[in-house]
């Protein structure tokens, strides 16, 4: 097929083939006397794949990567670009928030729009930049294996199984109830909800532990994301868990993270979480001084290399949005949280 019959065979341009030809996204043959393009039928296929990519906003640069790497699937690609057109979105809705308050307190002085802009560029920023500092890709192969339970100096796993038992009997989901883990790993929690018959999501920003999770569990729904911009709509699950995750944000973060659990949630949902958590800060301050009187400075160190929760705080968000919270602590670190709209 010549390139003007491929073009309309296919709804586009010769220009826009030639453009991708000169961006080395596809090679079609020539005919060496006259140097005819010349387009086959896996030529086509690329040339339409290209297109659609590029109608839902993927760059060129991305899918040349995706294109020269057979081993990456389209099914896995998309993951990745729905969660990009997820944060996307969560931005153009803050945006569009920071304009109705603006509208709405009638008082548009260059001092309020400058502390409202502030305040979204606070937000797009903490979004855009969160990342893994600890390397949970490079974690994924011998994560369940380095779950260590007993044995250390301070073990931040005391309690791991109970822990979790409990989230699994107190949500109790009903069959094809939709269940999101967040920060799902290799799948430990949210797989205890299968047997129930219910549709699991499993949100997690490592593409290793997804795929690692994805091998163990063909039956939890796999997606790019994290807490800050969950891959999801708006009321579209029934029930959100989460287990040693939340701890990786500051404060500040962790209630932000609130709010995007409780925009997914539907309006009789419920949410439990597990967690590095203390009851609040003079439980801190008390746990953290008995670690020192022991001389137990790995315990302190780790306190303060994460960011374990004040429960307190997460059990004031949710009251104040709604919902009704009980809360129980298994030990000096681990906590939970159960809450129901």
């Amino acid at each position: 097929m010549k390139i003007n019959e491929a073009a309309k065979f296919l709804n586009t341009t010769a220009k826009t083939l030639r453009f991708y030809e000169s961006k080395g996204l596809i090679t079609p043959e020539k005919d060496e006397t006259n140097q005819y393009r010349h387009y086959t039928e896996n030529d086509l296929y690329r040339i339409s794949t290209i297109l659609a990519l590029r109608e839902i906003g993927v760059s060129l640069g991305d899918i040349k990567t995706l294109l020269d790497q057979p081993n990456l699937s389209m099914n896995h690609y998309l993951d990745i670009q729905r969660s990009a057109l997820f944060e996307q979105w969560i931005e153009i809705r803050d945006m569009i928030g920071t304009i109705d308050r603006m509208i709405e307190a009638d008082n548009n002085s260059v001092d309020n729009i400058h502390e409202l802009a502030s305040h979204l560029k606070n937000l797009k920023d903490i979004r855009s930049k969160w990342q893994d500092r600890w390397n949970f890709d490079g974690q994924a192969i011998d994560y369940d294996e380095n779950i260590k339970k007993e044995g250390h100096a301070f073990n931040v796993h005391e309690g791991y199984d109970e822990g979790l038992a409990t989230v699994e009997e107190l949500v109790n989901p009903q069959s094809d109830d939709v269940v999101l883990d967040i920060g799902i790993g290799t799948g430990n929690l949210g797989s205890r909800f299968l047997k129930n018959g219910a549709h699991v999501i499993g949100v997690d920003q490592s593409e290793k532990m997804l795929e690692i999770c994805h091998q163990k569990h063909p039956a939890i729904e796999t997606r790019k994301g994290h807490f800050l911009a969950l891959p999801l709509m708006d009321y579209s699950v029934d029930i959100i868990v989460s287990s040693y995750a939340l701890h990786h944000l500051p404060d500040d973060e962790k209630l932000l993270a609130l709010g995007e659990m409780n925009r997914v949630l539907k309006e009789s949902g419920q949410l439990c979480i597990a967690d590095l958590m203390f009851e609040n800060k003079r439980h801190r301050n008390q746990v953290i001084e008995n670690y020192h009187n022991t001389g137990n400075q790995v315990a302190v160190e780790v306190i303060d290399d994460e960011y374990f929760a004040d429960k307190s705080l997460l059990v004031t968000y949710l009251i104040e949005n709604g919902f009704v919270v009980e809360t129980m602590q298994f030990n000096d670190i681990l906590g939970l949280i159960f809450a129901k709209k």
